[in-house]
C-alpha cells in the first residue's frame, strides 16, 4: 500500500517545480507513455537540486546523465504484462497508488543534502 500523497519538503518541491501534484502526475505518466519499448519513467534531482522527470531506455541509469533518482517507474513489459498485458496506461494508474511517498521524501531530502541515497543493510 502506498502513503497517500507527496508531503513536507518533496511536496512544496513538486508544487514549485511542477504547479501541482496532479500536474506532476501528468509529467510523469506522459513520461512512462512515451518511453517506445523498454525503459524507465524517473523522478530525480539535477545538480542544482529541483526535481526532473525524464525517463530513459533500457537499462540506462539516471546516474548516466547526472541526475539522482528517487522514484522509478518500470515500463519493461515484464513488470505489468502478466496483470495487464499491453495495458500499460492501466498500469502507470495503478502505480500510483503503491508509491510510499514518505519514503520518497527522505530519498528526495538525502538527495539535495548530498548523502547516499542507498538503503543500508546489516553488515556481515
Amino acid at each position: 500500500q502506498g502513503s497517500g500523497q507527496p508531503e513536507g519538503p518533496l511536496r512544496d518541491a513538486m508544487v514549485d517545480g511542477f504547479r501541482s501534484i496532479p500536474d506532476f502526475r501528468e509529467e510523469l505518466t506522459s513520461a512512462a507513455l512515451n518511453r517506445f519499448g523498454s525503459g524507465w519513467a524517473w523522478l530525480g534531482v539535477d545538480s542544482d537540486g529541483e526535481l526532473a522527470v525524464f525517463s530513459t531506455p533500457n537499462q540506462d541509469s539516471p546516474l548516466m546523465l547526472g541526475l539522482r533518482p528517487i522514484l522509478g517507474l518500470d515500463v519493461w513489459e515484464h513488470a505489468y504484462y502478466l496483470k495487464y498485458q499491453n495495458r500499460r496506461p492501466e498500469y502507470i494508474e495503478a502505480f500510483f497508488s503503491v508509491i510510499h511517498w514518505d519514503r520518497v521524501n527522505e530519498l528526495y531530502v538525502a538527495a539535495r543534502e548530498g548523502r547516499s541515497t542507498v538503503a543500508s543493510g546489516p553488515t556481515r
